[in-house]
């Protein structure tokens, strides 16, 4: 299949196609006239690298994943080297999470400071945003993760 047919196939843009090519994860023949040709199974290979990403995975994490992307990565018990990457990548995503927290938190409370009882452009004065409450922690070690996040046995 051509790349804009395995796009509508797959829900992923022409562009990402060619950059997970780019990053080996996916591969294509020339066809005489230069035109990338796709095996059919590219589009399952394709398929489980966007529920990857989607779990918060990287195109790196997503390379440890390559033995597993042609079948049903969701299928298998998670292995170790799996669930390794899972929690690190969580503790990537918990580490940014608080640091924009924070930022939000200077950022209104500096607001507060010069223009209290200022109103926005066009409106009544915003009260500082309340910060959210967070119960999402790194999961200890031998805790489940979710099955949509890494399900790969290979």
């Amino acid at each position: 299949m051509l790349i804009g047919e395995l796009a509508l196939a797959t829900g992923a843009s022409p562009r990402a196609l060619r950059h997970y090519e780019q990053a080996g994860l996916i591969s294509s023949e020339r066809a005489p006239n230069g035109y990338r040709v796709y095996g059919e199974r590219t589009a399952v290979r394709v398929g489980n690298i966007r529920r990857l990403l989607a779990a918060g995975l990287t195109l790196d994490d997503v390379q440890a994943f390559l033995p597993c992307l042609d079948g049903d990565v969701t299928a298998g018990p998670p292995s170790a080297g799996a669930l390794r990457i899972a929690r690190e990548r969580l503790a990537v995503l918990e580490r940014r999470i608080a640091a924009q927290g924070e930022a939000r938190d200077r950022l209104a409370a500096a607001l507060d400071e010069v223009g209290a009882g200022l109103a926005p452009e066009g409106g009544p004065p915003a009260p500082a945003p309340a910060a959210p409450e967070r119960s999402r922690t790194a999961p200890a070690a031998g805790t489940a993760v979710p099955a949509a996040a890494v399900r790969p046995s290979g």
